[in-house]
């Protein structure tokens, strides 16, 4: 009886194992230390500007003047808190206050309103679901410039304007269509038998927002709030027109010290570190949620 056997492509040894190519081999090889050295540096030198700005805050007015930041390797005394001192007893905690007051409130809102506007798009019908969703799609590509003069003129009408609330709405209202589209797009990737087991066992749309949906967001939420909370945090356009002097953030009190940078090294320098300082520390203990929702939708 004769026995045939289906032929085999070469493909490298007698085991059967796949020839690699030489550009693959060298991949592989690199592929281990090499690689982590290689960003472990470029996260050092990603950092040192950071580095660089906290020596400056620490140092003297004369110091900064007479030499570089780097030389505190060898003089550590000049290290001092003599500025943080004196910008906190210049106002500044006022306007630190402020950004607190203006970007946690609009985070929470941005959040909890998308997040109930994406459920709704994403699981309930409604008449002109689709074509309200195409709006707030739409929303998305006007810039902000161009609705500057007919909201002040608005906030004046209402007698708000420069005042906290009135930054707030303003960052409510253009940080909203980018927050329901992402939410809305995550919400539709929910596995839609497990919506209906639940309201087969009788729970409502809140109960099912509320218990199922919502934990099941957490890392698409996380991201969104550390994009939200950076936009609001940094955001210097809006503070500049909507913003009175009673409730100027960070960005507008060191903004309005820019005129004198020759000689105010010493409260732009702590100013600015404290600035950039909250967004780091919100960055990397949300870093497991943000990589989550980076990555959420991308494997099946």
């Amino acid at each position: 009886m004769t026995t045939l056997t289906a032929a085999r492509p070469d493909t490298g040894d007698a085991a059967g194992a796949v020839r690699r190519s030489p550009l693959g081999r060298v991949v592989d090889k690199l592929g281990g230390g090499l690689v982590q050295v290689v960003l472990i540096v470029l996260a050092l030198f990603w950092l040192l500007p950071t580095l660089g700005l906290l020596v400056v805050s620490l140092r003297g007015d004369a110091d900064n003047n007479s030499s570089g930041w780097w030389t505190f390797f060898t003089k550590p005394a000049q290290l001092t808190l003599d500025n943080y001192t004196n910008l906190l007893a210049s106002g500044f905690t006022s306007s630190f206050w402020n950004t607190v007051a203006i970007t946690v409130p609009t985070t929470v809102l941005v959040i909890g309103i998308a997040a109930m506007a994406g459920y709704a798009f994403a699981w309930i019908e409604f008449p002109g679901r689709d074509g309200l969703f195409l709006v707030v799609v739409g929303l998305l590509v006007v810039p902000i410039q161009i609705a500057l003069i007919p909201i002040a003129k608005l906030y004046g009408f209402f007698g708000i304007f420069g005042s906290i609330p009135g930054v707030v709405l303003f960052h409510v209202a253009f940080g909203l269509p980018f927050a329901i589209f992402l939410l809305r797009n995550f919400f539709a990737g929910i596995p839609k038998e497990l919506l209906e087991a639940a309201r087969m066992d009788g729970a409502s749309e809140w109960k099912i927002f509320s218990t199922v949906v919502f934990p099941l967001a957490k890392p698409a939420i996380a991201s969104l709030g550390i994009f939200q909370f950076l936009w609001v945090w940094n955001d210097l356009l809006i503070a500049l027109v909507f913003a009175d002097t009673g409730a100027q953030p960070m960005t507008k009190a060191l903004q309005s010290q820019m005129r004198q940078f020759g000689t105010n090294v010493d409260i732009l320098a702590p100013g600015a570190f404290l600035s950039l300082i909250i967004p780091l520390v919100l960055f990397f203990s949300f870093q497991r949620y943000f990589v989550q929702g980076l990555l959420a939708g991308s494997v099946k």
